[in-house]
């Protein structure tokens, strides 16, 4: 995949993995220290902290100046060794901090990746073994912060061994890693914990420019408690370079029982499988296509349409669907007016009627380039948000549970929010 040749040779791995959400199962850590930062302060027409707006559940939000959280990672890469023949053994260590506010001070420190891999190995005509914890395979659409796949988690695979026209990986992760255990027999009697196989095959040449992803999981339950469940999910991706000076992405997923909780909002400390206790009533479809388009050096867009339901077994069902866009046109080197509007809705058999949301936002900004992915970013924003009945306790449960705005059907938000990556 790829996007803007703007960036610095250093920091264009990083940016494209943030940015682009390229699907390679390597996301391979570049040699220095690197980090993400996202934070800002608000306040609304309703007066107290920050609001946002959003649907809650299994929607995602369009996230220009409507992020009332604040996240922060930072990690060091390093080759720590290097063989004769050449086999190179490359550590990579980082932390982050999340809080569900606009202050972080006080957030606890989380270790997401603390890992070895053995790059360049001849015996797997140049591919990578690894072992560890790290992020695996986490493309998102970055206006909605929807990782749409993650395989995140502590564990050992082979990365993109050549296999005909493409690559094959392979991983094996332990999720969840949690057991109750009887204090009498010393017995395991149930547990959440779980082992998860992906197996993915990339980069397969289908037309001009364009080329398809497969992602596979198998998730087996553990534990003695006869109440868990297995599961899996299968992936599908098409990406295509070079529209109008970017890049298109077309996603196809199903999930069944625990495989539903693979891909979700960025930032969740939960495992990438979802909850065994989830048998195969339980499944999820999403369709979705990302349009990214860079035409001319100081208009970039990117526009999303997605499409996702849920079975939730006696529950009924949930369907979500959105369409959006964030356009940026540069003024000048290091200034930009950006824009966003999103359109969500959100029907389930648990809620009265459709709940339907409209959050629209402008943002004057300072940035380090002209294009539209060019970060850090220093952003004004004003951002308006309007909503039918059935969204309101929706709306105000979206704020930590407060009702911010009760019966209102709209609010205004107003603050300043940095975004940086490096």
């Amino acid at each position: 995949m790829t996007c803007n040749p703007l960036f610095k040779p250093m920091a264009a791995a990083m940016a494209l993995a943030f940015a682009c959400g390229a699907a390679n199962a390597a996301e391979r850590d570049v040699e220095g220290f690197h980090g993400y930062v996202r934070a800002g302060v608000g306040n609304s027409n309703h007066g107290g902290s920050q609001s946002c707006y959003g649907l809650g559940g299994v929607s995602m939000t369009y996230r220009l100046g409507n992020e009332c959280d604040s996240f922060t990672e930072l990690g060091y890469t390093k080759e720590v060794a290097k063989a004769d023949n050449g086999v190179s053994f490359v550590a990579t260590f980082w932390a982050t901090a999340y809080k569900n506010s606009s202050d972080f001070g006080d957030a606890d420190l989380e270790v997401t990746k603390a890992y070895v891999e053995a790059r360049g190995l001849p015996f797997l005509n140049g591919g990578t073994a690894w072992a560890g914890k790290r992020h695996y395979l986490r493309p998102d659409i970055h206006i909605l912060d929807l990782q749409y796949i993650n395989m995140n988690g502590t564990g050992a695979g082979i990365d993109r061994f050549p296999l005909g026209p493409g690559k094959i990986s392979y991983a094996f992760f332990k999720d969840n890693d949690l057991n109750n255990v009887d204090p009498v027999t010393g017995r395991v009697t149930d547990s959440t914990s779980a082992t998860r196989q992906n197996i993915l095959y990339e980069d397969l040449p289908v037309n001009p420019g364009g080329t398809i992803d497969f992602a596979a999981s198998i998730i087996t339950a553990e534990g003695e408690d006869n109440t868990t469940h297995n599961g899996w999910q299968l992936s599908m991706f098409h990406h295509q370079k070079g529209v109008l000076g970017g890049n298109n992405k077309f996603g196809l997923q199903y999930g069944v029982g625990p495989g539903t909780g693979i891909g979700g909002a960025c930032c969740s400390r939960m495992g990438p499988s979802g909850s065994t206790l989830l048998g195969s009533d339980y499944t999820r479809v999403r369709v979705f296509d990302e349009l990214y388009l860079q035409p001319t050096r100081d208009f970039g867009v990117s526009l999303i349409a997605l499409y996702q339901r849920d079975k939730n077994g006696p529950n009924g069902a949930t369907t979500w669907t959105t369409v959006g866009g964030r356009p940026s046109y540069a003024f000048t080197d290091n200034f930009k007016l950006q824009g966003e509007l999103g359109v969500s809705q959100l029907k389930s058999d648990t809620i009265p009627g459709t709940a339907r949301l409209t959050k629209l936002t402008i943002a004057p900004t300072i940035a380090l380039s002209r294009d539209f992915w060019s970060r850090p970013e220093l952003r004004l924003f004003a951002t308006y948000g309007k909503w039918n009945d059935a969204a309101a306790p929706l709306v105000n449960a979206f704020n930590n549970g407060g009702p911010v705005y009760g019966k209102d059907t709209s609010g205004f938000s107003y603050g300043v929010q940095v975004e940086a990556w490096w």
